[in-house]
């Protein structure tokens, strides 16, 4: 298992953008939002959704292609050729995500499963890993940052790996690429609390990121009826319960996992009361690009890499659960 030890990780919270060719950071150099590389990028039919939820299949995904173009040498006139004559590409990831998308509080250096799994889209894009623009983002940031608007978001980024979970609402605002990882919510609490599941935290706090399925959840919880309470990033979440101000913490079972090695003062309790498909977002119009990110994804399921990838980041945590899913395809 990879990481630091629980105060060291929790303690180092720092809002940045990581650029340059260092092992942790991105590559590239330039104005953020090269438009002439971006305006070179094909503008797709936009992907669609039934209107109606209940024929909605959201991990259905497009087929990637027969034949993965070789790294530097993409179609011409496709989004992945823009983003290789940009030289960079751009990425939404978290920060405070331990094991997942985290800040190396040691080198300062951005690392975790989803951070490595976006290095091996570099490589397939660019023949090399560290050709990335990180751009740290909360949960409620990751639709925003990917929409083409100018009006309202004048440089978006190209992709966003954030433990996001794929559902019918999300695929009307951006594309999603195969599910790497099932997820489900579960609760974290401290290791006195006597709650045995969600059941048994009526009428409490329960803390969760804003803008995440997480907090929808809890809102919608009827019977028991908690208090939800929204924060800007989780580990803020882990912060509060330190302090005793929510009886607990309640997201996929992935983040507590790590919430949990950050304090193991802490127990996860209760079953899944949630299926949480986890899927790498891109714009909407960017078929091609998500295309090409089911390839790579088909790739690490074929070479064993994105199993290897839960192995050494989840450890012992890792298991049947969190197994890569077969990818489903609408096409």
């Amino acid at each position: 298992m990879r990481g630091l030890g629980a105060g060291v990780v929790a303690g180092a919270v720092v809002s940045a953008l990581m650029l340059g060719g260092s092992p942790g950071g991105g590559a590239g150099s330039g104005p953020r939002g090269d438009t002439a590389a971006r305006a070179a990028a094909p503008r797709a039919e936009p992907a669609k959704m039934p209107a109606d939820d209940e024929s909605c299949r959201p991990r259905e995904s497009y087929r990637p292609p027969s034949v993965m173009p070789q790294p530097g040498h993409m179609p011409a006139g496709s989004t992945m050729a823009a983003i290789v004559k940009r030289g960079r590409l751009i990425a939404g990831v978290d920060q405070n995500s331990y094991l997942f998308g985290y800040r190396d509080p040691l080198t300062g250096n951005l690392d975790g499963y989803e951070i490595r799994m976006l290095r091996r889209i570099s490589t397939a894009l660019f023949g090399r890993d560290d050709r990335i623009e990180f751009r740290t983002i909360s949960s409620n940031q990751r639709i925003p940052v990917l929409s083409p608007d100018r009006k309202v978001n004048p440089d978006p980024v190209d992709i966003v790996v954030d433990s996001m979970t794929i559902n019918c609402d999300r695929w009307k605002s951006v594309a999603f690429s195969t599910d790497y990882m099932n997820a489900g919510q579960k609760v974290l609490v401290p290791k006195s609390s006597t709650a045995n599941s969600i059941r048994d935290l009526g009428g409490k706090k329960v803390c969760a990121a804003g803008g995440t399925t997480s907090i929808d959840t809890l809102r919608a919880l009827k019977d028991p009826a908690v208090i939800p309470w929204p924060v800007k990033d989780w580990t803020d979440c882990l912060m509060l319960m330190q302090l005793g101000q929510v009886a607990a913490v309640s997201t996929d079972d992935t983040i507590l996992i790590g919430l949990h090695k950050q304090d193991p003062n802490t127990k996860l309790i209760g079953p899944r009361f949630t299926d949480e498909p986890h899927g790498v977002a891109m714009q909407s119009q960017a078929i091609d690009f998500v295309r090409f990110v089911n390839g790579v994804l088909e790739q690490m399921r074929q070479d064993g890499s994105l199993a290897r990838l839960g192995q050494d980041w989840l450890g012992q945590d890792y298991g049947p659960d969190f197994a890569p899913p077969a990818p489903e395809y609408r096409d």
